[in-house]
């Protein structure tokens, strides 16, 4: 996909509605220092739109990127941080869930994985728990850039059978450094975008 214009249109908290959007969204999980915010950022060849921080823990709301006024990317708050106290963990998986269960222009959850190690118990949690609110998480592989070529696939598999992934799961390794697997990601997004509205039953 070509980036013309990308806004950080709504940033919801956990008192805040989630917006009403008319476009379709898709949303980006993952545990903190993964690398999500550096992944939207080379999603949207922007240097600094998503703040990345050394500091983990530090995206607590969900935050909605207008992409050329045609498709949401969703940042949703990253989980796994020791630091953050226990309730407000809860908050947080309040607030994801209510979005996941509510969001009616949400089409496909992508789940970030660091390709370097064995995927956490808190992955694994994350994984189910997506795949219960009706969703197959697509698999983003981060840091890609930081093994070696020859490990890749070895990695790989850690990751499938770390988390138990479905038969069939798309699994995308991705470099935030050297953009590889930036391509497959849009593909993917555009793939969903050209999918025809589903039309419900009673209708």
């Amino acid at each position: 996909m070509i980036i013309k214009n990308v806004t950080l249109e709504t940033v919801c908290g956990i008192t805040s509605p989630l917006p009403k959007n008319e476009r379709m969204e898709v949303a980006f999980a993952g545990k903190s220092n993964v690398g999500k915010s550096s992944m939207i950022n080379a999603l949207m060849n922007r240097k600094a739109l998503a703040r990345t921080s050394s500091q983990p823990g530090k995206t607590q709301t969900i935050n909605f990127y207008n992409v050329n006024s045609e498709v949401y990317l969703v940042d949703l708050p990253g989980y796994g941080y020791a630091k953050v106290s226990q309730s407000e963990k809860e908050k947080w998986g309040k607030l994801i869930e209510n979005y996941l269960h509510k969001s009616p222009m949400l089409k496909a959850v992508f789940l970030l994985i660091d390709i370097r190690h064995e995927p956490s118990a808190n992955d694994k949690i994350m994984y189910d728990w997506i795949v219960s609110n009706g969703f197959d998480p697509i698999i983003i592989a981060t840091k890609l850039d930081k093994i070696k070529r020859s490990q890749i696939q070895k990695q790989l598999k850690l990751v499938r059978t770390g988390l138990g992934v479905k038969p069939g799961t798309v699994i995308i390794p991705f470099s935030a450094e050297t953009k590889q697997g930036r391509d497959e990601i849009w593909a993917y997004i555009e793939g969903l975008m050209r999918e025809p509205e589903k039309v419900s039953e009673e209708e």
